[in-house]
């Protein structure tokens, strides 16, 4: 039973970091669409917000609650805690809060309220990568893991993707 709990565990993981990834794209998009003409934007603006509550009604939340479901069922199926567990456990109370962060983003664009630009939206996106390299990290090397590499690495990973994402910005804005 613990196998099937883990591999259902670990699919709900993956489809909503799907979400967690595809969604912020979305709201960029959808943002970005203030660029074009009205017409252009009306249209865009109106497919967007289809695929955004597609994408995050059914898609994103039933595979947060599912994994919030499934791995609580692990913990109890393991019957043991480790110490390792307890600090993933910090880093998943983490990316809940950041996928709350994307509902109050959501409900805001829903009511085409845009109060961030689409460079703020690019760097809130990498969250979920952040959260997704702890994670995994975590849960692979367990007790092994060296703490101050970890951090270190996590922090070189944020700077990498702010700094890729200062470039892009510069590069887009050149080709216009």
């Amino acid at each position: 039973m613990y196998t099937y709990i883990k591999a259902l565990h670990i699919i709900f993981i993956v489809t909503w970091f799907a979400g967690l990834f595809y969604m912020p794209r979305l709201l960029i998009y959808n943002t970005e669409a203030a660029e074009k003409p009205a017409a252009e934007r009306d249209v865009l603006r109106k497919q967007f917000a289809i695929m955004i509550r597609r994408l995050w009604l059914g898609i994103t939340w039933p595979s947060m609650i599912l994994t919030l479901i499934l791995g609580p069922w692990l913990w109890y199926l393991m019957h043991a805690t480790p110490s390792w567990l307890l600090i993933k456990l910090v880093f998943v109370g983490g990316l809940i809060l950041y996928h709350f962060s994307l509902q109050l983003l959501y409900r805001q664009q829903i009511r085409a309220v845009f109060k961030y630009s689409s460079q703020q939206l690019r760097i809130w996106n990498e969250m979920a990568t952040i959260f997704l390299f702890a994670i995994v990290l975590i849960a692979v090397a367990k007790g092994s893991l060296n703490w101050l590499g970890a951090v270190t690495g996590l922090v070189i990973i944020f700077v990498v993707l702010i700094a890729a994402i200062k470039i892009y910005k510069k590069l887009r804005d050149r080709s216009r």
